[in-house]
């Protein structure tokens, strides 16, 4: 028996691999996480198979779920929107399947930020702008961040940031960001992206907060800051340059 923790991406079905894809098809028993993973996705596992949205119950109810099955020897599916290493609580799932000697495996997924990317039509890394993209998010009621890991820390790189679960606190990103970014850096803001009900909200960090409440956007919004959002005048990367030559490629002469 084992445990399949399994990135549904980001909220088109389209968009879960073909691995997730076959292993929640052969798993006689699925675990999901409430309305983050799309319905069509959860549509594929097979007929009979016993379905449980997770999204009222604990840590320990779906631990116990699980080692109920185990001792069944039936295959789980543990569905998780996203990607399963990016604030996907995992790891606490799987110190308890560890302690219970219980098999597992990971499969990733699309993460939100590159659906967003992609919903852009456009790089997170620009050459001469920025190559280097900073995954974070705030604290609110989660958990604390760690030190060193402050948002206004962060900020002192200028890299381009992608903000989760933080929609509900815009006031606080402005007063960490705007001294290092400007008040006129530019700020997307994607809700659901990928999802039929997407939006983009294009802004910056004087005016996104507004900008938000305008279109009454309070959760599954991902935020990102950056130059890279609004340049045009990037350098082209030296990968394609004639003059340059790699392994796969010699230099003109």
């Amino acid at each position: 028996m084992t445990v399949h923790f399994i990135g549904a991406g980001p909220g088109d079905p389209e968009l879960i691999t073909i691995r997730g894809r076959r292993l929640i098809e052969s798993c006689s028993v699925c675990l999901f996480a409430g309305s983050l993973v799309p319905k069509e996705v959860i549509s594929y596992a097979p007929e009979g198979a016993i379905i449980i949205d997770t999204a009222t119950l604990n840590l320990e109810e779906i631990i116990k779920i699980i080692a109920d099955h185990n001792a069944t020897g039936k295959d789980i599916s543990r569905v998780h929107s996203g990607d399963p290493s990016l604030y996907g609580a995992i790891s606490e799932q799987i110190r308890r399947l560890k302690e219970l000697n219980i098999d597992f495996e990971i499969t990733p997924g699309v993460p939100a930020y590159a659906a967003a990317a992609a919903a852009l039509g456009q790089e997170l890394t620009l050459p001469g702008i920025s190559q280097t993209v900073i995954l974070t998010r705030t604290a609110m009621k989660s958990s604390k961040m760690p030190p060193g890991e402050e948002l206004s820390n962060l900020a002192n790189s200028g890299a381009t940031l992608a903000i989760h679960l933080s929609i509900r606190n815009l006031r606080f990103i402005r007063r960490e960001i705007e001294p290092q970014y400007g008040s006129r850096c530019p700020v997307v803001i994607i809700y659901r992206a990928s999802w039929p009900d997407q939006k983009i909200i294009k802004t910056d960090i004087e005016n996104m907060l507004n900008a938000v409440r305008k279109e009454k956007i309070t959760r599954t919004a991902l935020i990102l800051v950056g130059k890279v959002l609004e340049n045009e005048s990037f350098e082209d990367s030296v990968l394609y340059d004639p003059a340059k030559s790699h392994l796969l490629r010699n230099k003109n002469s």
